[in-house]
């Protein structure tokens, strides 16, 4: 299949110091977007879609099999915007920092996924997008696009979080080990490594451990069971010699340490870890009658890291807050992959909510909204 390229790709200064939820800032920060498709005249036709931890705003590369299946460029303008604090365009860890002249490295500011949809808004507002059609994401992602509905009600008419509710214990404790594994690599030296020198080690077990809890027992032993490496290792033989598992977790690591920074994951994961719509209101319930788009949430039957069940218990809570919380459920033996791999299944989804009516056709701009800087 042919790359599908962007109309437009492009990095966005946000003009003055963005101030961050825990207390930090940055100054004019740089958003990298991709934009495929254009705006029709009344510029009601725009999707935001939401990348997860290790993505990227060129929403082609990762979800090609949506194009144009779901994503029609022909109706729709899809906007795909490179979070703050990652590594693929958009002011990160490795970017310069104008204040001292060096990469931020570890000295980046603590971000959250409101500060992430905070700077979506202003690069929106920098694009004269007003108003969204649909803002969807699986994972992380959908933790932006349940965060947008809450502290961006008027600005939205259909969220989609595949995949995403607040981390449970497991997950809190998934991420923490991922991240220890990178610091615990002598190269890490304190988050200050140069180019080419970083904690590759350590970054390759955080994948490996990441790809575990994206995947299935299922799926896993289906793939490889207690079959030994395919290159012909024999691991009944020596300490080093491994099983197929073991060598598709080796093989997921060195693939990822080509393309991802190790300062990335940290803010990243760190960010996943605190999503709680709650933080800033009063209660939970507070939040989630904020919105006033049409929500999907689609839970995945075999996630562990964001049980179906959790997924639903956060649908039912916005339907008992009085707004429109709709549940679906992807049968998958992927795991929390399975909003990247089961694309036949995940489309008739996606293609049906967005053709639903918007909950709230008239825009609203008199809701309080939570207490931050950038507000």
């Amino acid at each position: 299949m042919a790359a599908i390229e962007p109309h437009v790709e492009a990095n966005c200064k946000l003009d003055g110091a963005f101030r961050l939820e825990a207390g930090g800032e940055l100054p004019s920060p740089e958003i990298r977007y991709a934009i495929y498709g254009e705006p029709n005249h009344r510029r009601d036709n725009v999707i935001l879609v939401c990348h997860a931890l290790s993505g990227s705003a060129r929403v082609a590369d990762w979800w090609p099999e949506l194009f144009p299946a779901v994503f029609d460029t022909s109706r729709y303008c899809v906007i795909g915007a490179n979070l703050i604090g990652s590594c693929y365009g958009s002011t990160g860890p490795s970017s310069l920092n104008p204040v001292t002249g060096t990469t931020y490295g570890p000295d980046f500011p603590l971000v959250s996924i409101r500060d992430m949809v905070h700077s979506q808004a202003r690069l929106l507002d920098h694009l004269g997008i007003e108003r969204l059609h649909t803002v969807v994401g699986g994972s992380i992602g959908g933790m932006q696009a349940l965060q947008w509905a809450v502290d961006f009600p008027q600005r939205v008419e259909r969220a989609i979080a595949i995949g995403a509710a607040p981390l449970s214990a497991m997950g809190l404790a998934l991420n923490h080990l991922q991240r220890l594994a990178i610091q615990l690599d002598p190269a890490w030296r304190g988050g200050r490594y140069s180019a080419g020198e970083g904690p590759d080690a350590g970054l390759g077990l955080a994948r490996g451990i990441a790809m575990l809890s994206y995947k299935s027992a299922e799926l896993l032993a289906q793939r490889f069971a207690r079959r030994p490496n395919r290159n012909g290792e024999d691991p009944y033989r020596s300490y080093s010699e491994r099983f197929d598992v073991a060598g598709y977790l080796d093989h997921q690591g060195e693939k990822f340490i080509a393309r991802f920074d190790a300062n990335s994951y940290i803010v990243l994961s760190k960010a996943m870890d605190a999503f709680d719509l709650a933080r800033g209101y009063e209660s939970d319930r507070e939040a989630l009658r904020r919105i006033r788009a049409r929500v999907l949430l689609v839970g995945i039957s075999s996630d562990w890291l964001f049980p179906p069940e959790d997924v639903r218990d956060l649908a039912q809570r916005i339907r008992a807050a009085g707004r429109h919380g709709d549940y679906a459920e992807l049968k998958s033996s992927h795991g929390h992959d399975g909003f990247l791999a089961d694309m036949d299944q995940l489309a008739p989804f996606l293609t049906a909510a967005l053709w639903r009516p918007a909950a709230n056709p008239v825009p609203i701009t008199r809701l309080p909204v939570a207490r931050t800087a950038n507000l």
